[in-house]
């Protein structure tokens, strides 16, 4: 196994601890590991209650790096994010920011209810997300930050907002959890989570990272100009500078897959890259046929919560299902679960169209049931 494979097998390992007992949050949790190693921000959208700061808090932990969070307020002042003035320099006539443990030395962050804050920090936020430099009076720091994960109730109507709304170029709307999955929910929520660290670390982000600049997109770049001039022709508008920035998230995509060069199999994210909820739902179908190669062992939810390709669905069905049949324990609960993903297989699958490790596991499914009986 090459160091590629060695951080991806990590970070999909980090991923997997993260997303237990959120029901229905694995594409977040996937979605922040696909932002950091693409070094883009993510924008969730979606009700207060929805587990939004969990999952990020969650996955942070896991990769063990320097994490900010914060709920922003029309009364928050900048020194809360940012840090406050130094005082003793003050006195010496120096502006200079007391920025330990604050926004500009974290790795990862979350800033919920982002849009609500004040000029004087999104006007600073705009120069952190942009340049990976935080400026203050007489500071110019460097800031280590891999992704920004911000959230909001919904988009803002202010126009003034659309620069900075602007420079999250992954979008992810949530919907509380469905009224079938309620008892899951339940069960989940009431679990204590296990202390998560260090199931993988930065720099495993970062050496994927390192990867996903220097990949070679010459395979797939005509797929990503094609699938653009698709949306293009169905109305679907993006934006020069989002266009451009969606090799990023292709790239990355396959280094988390564990492949160093990408491929039309990679083309899910740029679902994603779509600014608006109605302009993602028309692009899945418009990029359907693009989108029927689409699959990753990283990022099995993400995947297939973009592309709705049947790949991704296979591939997510085998992993829940395997995670289920090396469980040890073997309740009521377990085999409910179980006969729901096989229920699953069997509504998304025809037999004949079953792919032949889906069929593998659906034999043990179903093996493993009959000694339950």
């Amino acid at each position: 196994m090459n160091d590629l494979e060695t951080s991806a097998a990590r970070l999909r390992e980090a991923i997997a601890g993260a997303s237990k007992n959120l029901v229905e949050r694995a594409s977040l949790v996937e979605a922040v590991v696909l932002a950091a190693v693409a070094g883009e921000h993510l924008l969730v959208i979606g009700p207060p209650g929805t587990a939004k700061s969990q999952a990020v808090r969650r996955i942070a932990g896991a990769l063990g790096g320097r994490y900010f969070e914060y709920l922003l307020g029309r009364f928050s002042e900048p020194s809360e994010i940012f840090g406050p003035v130094d005082l003793r320099r003050l006195r010496e006539g120096v502006v200079q920011t007391q920025t330990d443990g604050m926004l500009p030395e974290a790795e990862i962050a979350f800033l919920d209810e982002v849009f609500q804050g004040s000029t004087a920090i999104l006007n600073t936020l705009l120069g952190l997300l942009n340049e990976r430099i935080f400026r203050r009076g007489h500071d110019a720091i460097a800031a280590p930050l891999r992704t920004c994960c911000a959230a909001s109730n919904a988009l803002p109507d202010d126009p003034n907002l659309n620069a900075f709304a602007d420079r999250f170029l992954l979008r992810l709307w949530l919907n509380p959890v469905p009224d079938a999955q309620l008892e899951e929910l339940l069960e989940g929520g009431w679990a204590a989570d296990a202390p998560l660290s260090n199931l993988a670390t930065i720099g495993d982000v970062d050496a994927l990272a390192r990867a996903a600049r220097e990949a070679d997109m010459t395979r797939v770049r005509s797929h990503i100009a094609e699938a653009l001039r698709l949306l293009r022709g169905a109305g679907v508008e993006l934006s020069d500078r989002r266009a451009v920035k969606t090799q990023k998230l292709v790239a990355a995509a396959a280094m988390l897959d564990g492949r160093d060069v990408p491929d039309d199999g990679d083309l899910w994210p740029i679902v994603w890259a779509v600014p608006t909820l109605e302009g993602q739902i028309l692009a899945r179908e418009v990029l359907r046929d693009k989108l029927s190669r689409t699959r990753n062992r990283a990022l099995p939810s993400a995947s297939e919560e973009a592309s709705s390709g049947p790949l991704a669905r296979a591939l997510r069905l085998e992993s829940a299902a395997r995670e289920l049949l090396a469980r040890p324990e073997r309740d009521a609960g377990w085999k409910l679960k179980l006969e729901g993903v096989a229920r699953e297989m069997d509504a998304a699958f025809a037999p004949d169209h079953r792919p032949e490790s889906l069929q593998t596991v659906r034999e043990s499914i179903v093996a493993a049931l009959e000694k339950q009986l």
